[in-house]
C-alpha cells in the first residue's frame, strides 16, 4: 500500500504525518528511529486532503481549540496493536488510564517489583508488569 507524508512544525518539534490514500496511518517524531514504524516507502504529498485535515486539527489541538479529533485512521498492525489503539480511543480528553485500571493482576501473575526482583501478586500496583 502506498503511503504519503507531510512534515509540520509543532510545539513538540517537527512531526511527519503519514497517510494512505485517505486515512491517517501515523504521526512520526522528528528523531523517529528508522524501522520502528513499518510503513514502507513514502512519497511527500503536502496537498493530500487527509494530511491537510490532520495538520489543521493538530494546530487546533496545540492552540487549545480542539479536544477531539475527527480523522479517518488506518489501523494496520498486529491484533494486539489494534486492540491497544481501540482502547486508547476510548479514553476521554483530559483523563488518564493505567495498565492496572484495565488489567488487575491475576493470582498467578508474576512481575518485577520496584527493586526489579521477581514478585508475587501482593506487590503494589505501581510496579511494572512483565509479559
Amino acid at each position: 500500500m502506498a503511503h504519503f507524508y507531510k512534515v509540520i512544525d509543532s510545539p513538540i518539534g517537527m512531526l511527519k504525518l503519514v497517510a494512505n490514500e485517505n486515512r491517517l496511518a501515523a504521526i512520526l517524531w522528528e528523531a523517529e528511529k528508522d524501522g520502528r514504524v513499518r510503513l514502507g516507502p513514502m512519497t511527500e504529498d503536502p496537498k493530500r486532503p487527509i494530511l491537510i485535515k490532520a495538520a489543521r486539527q493538530l494546530r487546533e489541538y496545540f492552540s487549545g481549540q480542539r479536544t477531539h479529533f475527527d480523522l479517518e485512521l488506518d489501523f494496520s498492525g498486529t491484533d494486539f496493536q489494534k486492540k491497544v489503539w481501540e482502547a486508547l480511543l476510548g479514553i476521554p480528553f483530559g483523563e488518564t488510564r493505567t495498565y492496572a485500571d484495565r488489567h488487575p493482576l491475576p493470582p498467578c501473575h508474576r512481575h518485577a517489583g520496584r527493586t526489579n526482583r521477581l514478585r508475587g501478586r501482593l506487590e503494589r500496583q505501581t510496579d511494572v508488569a512483565l509479559h
